[in-house]
């Protein structure tokens, strides 16, 4: 059986290393992209968390308008009727 040249096996080397390389670049790259998604998710969570408390704080500022609206208007119901009380 003959020797393979010399050629071919630096070529064969040379392809082992790179698909290694490959290899270890692509495991490279899959670590960033679930970092990245990690981090995405964690910011998606914070902004539902920042809009929940955006809806509350609105909800509870309506809900206080509203108050005041009932206590100004009961405030002048008594005033009013105390005014009629005394004349």
């Amino acid at each position: 059986m003959k020797t393979p040249p010399e050629s071919f096996l630096l070529f064969k080397e040379e392809l082992v290393k790179a698909q290694l390389e490959k290899e270890r670049l692509q495991r490279y790259y899959e670590q960033q992209l679930a970092e990245v998604n990690q981090e995405l998710y964690r910011l998606k969570e914070q902004i539902q968390s920042q809009q929940d408390m955006m809806r509350t704080t609105l909800e509870y500022a309506s809900n206080l308008e509203i108050r005041l609206t009932e206590v100004k208007e009961e405030v002048a119901q008594a005033t009013s009727a105390n005014r009629k009380t005394i004349y």
